[in-house]
């Protein structure tokens, strides 16, 4: 600390009795909260109008109410109209007065962030504030601060900050608020309009900067988030899980995070695909297939004419004109079921017609029950058939005949035959669907109607997406904006890009703007020069990852094949001998083995899912995302050899570590 030792006391009992002063404020605001929900209620307005505005009250008080416990505020700026303390969200003793604390998103906060002493931007001290690890907010917490006197030229490294990133991971992620970096800090409060990719190496942040900038976007455009919604896309619950706390504690709750498989999933899974099946329908060429499938039950030959009785009278639409209509409607190119009914419609409109000019009245309800009549209903059978994604989908795949029409000059035979089913169901309702089925099956439901969309869509680990994955997200935005974070070399499925370009393309986003945060804050030096010996075999034209954390250890424990488990006990026991998470990652065929030498010497090791224990036994393929202090990486070389993709599987395994990584082995080392 650049301050006197008593100089530095009185401060921290300043700071503490602003603390103090901001928890009353922070209860009065959750106590009038509530007050405004019972007096919203009786508002004198519409039904409507009091339904909407009790709902916001109440959202806003259940929001006050379920903000977790903690300090309220993690630094200051002194600024010549006085100090502005900045925390996860605004505080104040009343609407109109001055803030207590001023929310991390605001624009006045941007300077603690990006500030420097080439250019203050207003600022004369920055202070940062130290508090205990994991306090619950108590003012006794406060234990230290720093200050940089940017308008005096001073710059420094911050020991608070440093300290915070390098604190032991222990429980889900945590918020960043109060370490976002300049880099960070640009793409987290990127404008609506655009979409952004954010091509992150290891430790570098990607996933915080997406959560934080969803809560960016919740609070700088609220009326459009609300509107349209926000959704974070994840790779699996295990995931979520981990990530689920970090909006809650920046004050926004009610996000829908799931994965791409819930929110397109019309069916469980119950079906398996071999790997070159899953990758011809994960193709984007299957596209095309199935529009040609479903498009093609449309009439395009000779077409009934439309009788519809009317009394003594008959009304008539010539089958000629029944044919216009269809091809004009086809060559518009509207969604299935929106070109039926618009079939429908002009069907009507001509009977309609008709009618009027022999003198009769022709009314909404008139138009209503023609439209819905049985001649009408059944013409519109004909030749724009009714049907299901599932029925496009189990047609094309249950029958080698309708799979080679639809497929013709698309797929060769052997990519017909991959994906045709070789015990076709009795019909769709008893079809065993696969992961990949379901992909198929909602890009129909594209083709029959718009699906519902959100203004923005946050898009994690999205280097693994599929062309028909990338597809289904791309409904989801049409009308709103994307977050896609990822990094190539992480890529791990049969179908990961190799080039972002080729992702956003097929987004429906070729143009956004690709930036590269390369400068880790979570990985330790150690742990990323040796990974970065692996990414040069990796085929991902990314740069490779720099660390700012001088710390971390690696070590290389070489046995023998028989040695391995008594090897993984000594350094888990090790670990556990250390604050921190700890991790443990093999092959999903050594999961057991190493499990049950675990188990013989008495450590219980909790799998993906499970609640946090320390030590965590997780398969290679389901740890992406995930980060501990002390990562035991058992056999490398069997990690590398399970999958197709196996070295960039072992990249993301051995970057899952943010402390010190141990390397057992016997067999040779794929680096």
């Amino acid at each position: 600390m650049t301050s006197p030792e008593p100089a530095l006391l009185a401060a921290l009992d300043r700071e503490r009795a602003h603390h103090e002063h901001c928890r009353t404020a922070l209860a009065a605001m959750v106590d009038g909260a509530q007050d405004h929900v019972v007096t919203g209620e009786d508002v004198s307005a519409s039904g409507a109008d009091a339904e909407v505005l009790g709902h916001r009250l109440r959202s806003r008080a259940k929001e006050l109410r379920d903000l977790p416990e903690g300090p309220l505020f993690f630094g200051r700026l002194d600024l010549a109209e006085g100090p502005l303390h900045i925390g996860r969200l605004r505080i104040s003793e009343h609407p109109a007065a001055p803030p207590l604390v001023v929310d991390w998103r605001a624009p006045v906060s941007r300077a603690f962030y990006q500030a420097t002493a080439r250019d203050p931007q207003g600022v004369e001290i920055r202070r940062r504030f130290g508090w205990a690890p994991g306090s619950r907010g108590d003012s006794a917490d406060l234990t230290g601060l720093e200050d940089e006197h940017l308008a005096r030229g001073e710059s420094r490294v911050s020991e608070i900050v440093a300290r915070e990133i390098e604190r032991p991971r222990v429980g889900p992620m945590r918020d960043i608020a109060a370490t976002i970096q300049p880099e960070q800090d640009d793409l987290v409060r990127a404008g609506l309009a655009g979409s952004v990719c954010v091509q992150g190496a290891p430790g570098t942040g990607k996933t915080a900067v997406g959560l934080h900038r969803a809560a960016y976007l919740l609070y700088t455009h609220p009326r459009r988030m609300r509107r349209g919604g926000l959704l974070v896309l994840g790779p699996s619950r295990t995931f979520l899980g981990y990530i689920a706390e970090v909006l809650p504690a920046l004050g926004e709750s009610g996000v829908r995070q799931s994965t791409l498989t819930e929110e397109i999933a019309r069916h469980p899974v119950t079906g398996t695909d071999d790997e070159r099946a899953a990758a011809v329908k994960h193709d984007v060429r299957m596209a095309g297939v199935l529009r040609r499938a479903l498009y093609g039950r449309i009439t395009g030959g000779a077409v009934p004419e439309l009788e519809v009785p009317d009394g003594a009278y008959r009304r008539r639409v010539p089958a000629g004109e029944v044919a216009r209509i269809v091809a004009d409607v086809r060559a518009e190119e509207p969604p299935y079921a929106v070109g039926r009914e618009r079939v429908r419609a002009r069907l009507v409109s001509l009977l309609r017609e008709q009618a009027e000019r022999r003198g009769e009245t022709c009314g909404a309800g008139w138009v209503r029950r023609t439209g819905r009549s049985r001649p009408v209903t059944a013409l519109l059978d004909a030749v724009w058939p009714r049907v299901r994604p599932e029925e496009v989908v189990a047609g094309l795949l249950g029958d080698a005949a309708a799979l080679a029409v639809a497929a013709d000059g698309v797929l060769d035979g052997a990519e017909r035959a991959a994906v045709l089913w070789r015990k076709p169901p009795r019909s769709w309702r008893s079809a065993r669907w696969s992961a990949a089925d379901l992909v198929l099956l909602d890009e129909v439901a594209g083709l029959l109607d718009r699906p519902e969309g959100y203004g923005h869509i946050v898009v994690d680990e999205a280097q693994d997406l599929s062309p028909m994955e990338c597809r289904a997200i791309a409904r989801r935005a049409a009308f709103g904006s994307l977050t896609v974070l990822g990094d190539l070399a992480q890529g791990t499925t049969p179908w990961a890009a190799r080039s972002w370009r080729t992702v956003l393309g097929h987004l429906g986003r070729p143009d956004a703007a690709v930036a590269e945060l390369t400068r880790g804050h979570r990985v330790p030096r150690a742990v990323l020069t040796l990974a970065n010996r692996l990414l040069v075999r990796l085929d991902a034209d990314v740069p490779p990852a720099r660390s700012v954390r001088g710390d971390g250890e690696v070590t290389m424990r070489q046995v023998g094949p028989e040695e391995v488990p008594e090897a993984v006990v000594a350094a888990v026991r090790a670990a556990l001998g250390r604050e921190g998470s700890v991790g443990v990652i093999a092959a999903g065929a050594d999961v057991d083995r190493v499990r049950a030498a675990l188990a013989a010497a008495g450590i219980a090791a909790a799998g993906p899912g499970e609640p946090a224990a320390r030590p965590a036994l997780v398969p290679a393929d389901a740890v992406k995302g995930l980060e501990y202090d002390h990562v035991v990486t058992v056999e490398p070389a069997a990690i590398a050899e399970a999958e197709a993709r196996g070295l960039n599987r072992l990249y993301v395994v051995l970057t899952r570590a943010v402390s010190r990584l141990d390397v057992v082995h016997a067999r040779p080392l794929p680096f």
